[in-house]
């Protein structure tokens, strides 16, 4: 008895079709370049935080440390000036090509980080970390793009899965490294080994990524880049400064984040009336796309300003070191590691709704745990508590950006990408600023919380409080109180995230037709047709 062919084999003769269900070997090349690009650039975020502590003695002046607030814009100038390069990466990309545009990040971020290593003093320190950015924040649109377009939309579940690994344990890995780094040589290799790491992505990136097709682009939308990337810039400036200040009426919070928004406010004018803007709010209209924004925006902000509060907690109330703290946050990426996988297989199979509302039920779960803290809260149950987050977690960001991108044409899918990186680092910052504030409000709150952090941390400034046994673990146990309310905030808004999540698809998702593709590439042609 004969058996009939295969559906997937297709005609006699004709090439064997994509199995939906698998990644091919050319997709999971291009995934690795990807990855490791994004590794880079989402290490560089984390792994800074670690050397604070040694900039501030490195670059202080007789003897006289930098303030905090000095050396924290290490960080800060490094995330503005993502922040500026990502609206542009859309338009850049259908412009000039992924590939080329792709090298041009890796190379400025190369030279940015190189440039970071042999710094001579804080301010140019600053301004190289900025440099490094501008690359940095090409590197992950651009990597959803191309793998996206690599992949297919029946594959696009699977390809988030595996970009969303750099983004789970970047945060994990980072702590680990840089503190590991410092210890072993100096804080000058947190920058090097971006060097080795950034030429073999070149080198792969050269032989594995397809060549560009050079295709007519629309205009340049100079208007839009002179409204957005200050504006955004300018926001994200004011909303970081808001744990230095302390308040939100601060004249260096008000002033930069007012004008920001005025800027931002002015290119939503500017975009719904101009076409070819530099960021596409009509995809706005892609209900699937807004419900999955509104989402990723409301969980980044607790999941992402949460995720400072974890390091400080061990070593602030647990006395831990900075490398033992990032060990003791490890169980939060193999928790990811268990479920993304998976989320990602299924995510093609039944869509994203019934698995991005497990993955927030298991955050609110493993979050909720830690509003309960104690100054002597088992290990055990925290770092249970952090691999049920992480199992969340990778049930919850790639599943959310398979929704907002799976519909868009191939045309959008650039625009598309862009504007998910854009809600991300603004609702990160946001979150960040948000968590802060809080956590500061409750440690003044108590009146030994903030000198029994600061005892434990450092002998001159115990000998300044000279507290008591007993009065040192009653304020480490008031300092556990003022992390464990900053927590409840986080696991109050993962909650109120999941309102949106029911309007998820709970199906496969259909991919775009044909008739969606040339109305995305030719819009006037569109409108014609329908008159």
């Amino acid at each position: 008895m004969s058996k009939s062919p295969s559906p997937a084999a297709g005609p006699p003769g004709a090439a064997p079709a994509v199995d939906p269900d698998k990644l091919d070997a050319t997709v999971l090349k291009i995934s690795a370049v990807v990855v490791l690009g994004a590794i880079m650039s989402i290490l560089d975020i984390t792994v800074v935080s670690v050397a604070l502590p040694t900039f501030q003695q490195v670059f202080g002046s007789d003897g006289v440390p930098q303030t905090y607030a000095a050396v924290a814009w290490t960080m800060t100038a490094y995330t503005l000036a993502l922040a500026t390069v990502i609206p542009v990466t859309g338009w850049a990309s259908d412009r000039f090509g992924t590939k080329r545009l792709y090298i041009v990040a890796l190379v400025l971020f190369i030279l940015g980080s190189v440039a970071c290593a042999f710094a001579w003093d804080l301010p140019s320190l600053i301004g190289f970390r900025v440099l490094q950015g501008l690359g940095g924040g090409m590197l992950m649109p651009l990597g959803m793009t191309i793998m996206t377009r690599a992949a297919g939309p029946r594959r696009i579940g699977r390809v988030m899965a595996v970009l969303g690994v750099p983004m789970l344990l970047g945060p994990i890995a980072g702590p680990i490294l840089g503190g590991w780094l410092i210890e072993v040589a100096s804080w000058h290799w947190i920058f090097i080994i971006n060097l080795p790491l950034g030429i073999i992505a070149l080198i792969v990136t050269l032989k594995v990524l397809p060549s560009d097709a050079p295709k007519p682009s629309e205009s340049f939308d100079f208007v839009g880049m002179l409204l957005l990337s200050p504006g955004l810039a300018l926001f994200l400036f004011g909303v970081s400064s808001i744990p230095e200040a302390g308040t939100v009426a601060a004249t260096k919070v008000l002033v930069p984040g007012l004008i920001g928004l005025a800027l931002v406010v002015a290119f939503v004018f500017h975009a719904l009336r101009k076409k070819g803007a530099l960021i596409d709010l009509s995809l706005f209209k892609n209900r699937q796309l807004t419900i999955a924004v509104i989402t990723m925006a409301i969980f980044i902000v607790a999941f992402m300003g949460s995720g400072l509060l974890f390091p400080s907690y061990f070593m602030q109330v647990r006395g831990e070191s900075t490398l033992m703290a990032g060990l003791l946050i490890a169980p939060q990426g193999l928790g990811a590691m268990l479920t993304m996988p998976l989320a990602g297989k299924l995510v093609d199979k039944i869509g994203p709704g019934k698995i991005v509302i497990v993955g927030l039920a298991l955050i609110a779960v493993g979050m909720g745990s830690f509003s309960q803290l104690s100054a002597d809260t088992s290990y055990w149950i925290l770092g249970g508590s952090l691999a049920v987050m992480g199992m969340g977690m990778g049930a919850t960001m790639m599943p959310l950006m398979t929704a907002a991108l799976a519909t868009l044409t191939d045309h959008q899918i650039a625009r598309g990408s862009t504007l998910m990186n854009i809600v991300q680092q603004t609702a990160g910052s946001i979150g960040t600023a948000v968590m802060s504030v809080v956590l500061t409000a409750q440690l003044a709150s108590h009146a030994l919380a903030s000198p029994a952090i600061a005892s434990q941390a450092d002998e001159q400034a115990a000998s300044m409080f000279n507290l008591s046994p007993a009065q040192m673990l009653e304020g480490l146990g008031q300092a556990a109180d003022s992390f464990g309310v900053t927590f409840l905030l986080a696991t109050a808004l993962v909650l109120v995230a999941l309102i949106p999540t029911f309007f998820l698809p709970r199906k496969p998702i259909s991919p775009p037709s044909a008739d969606d593709a040339d109305a995305a590439a030719n819009p006037a042609a569109s409108a014609a047709m329908m008159h």
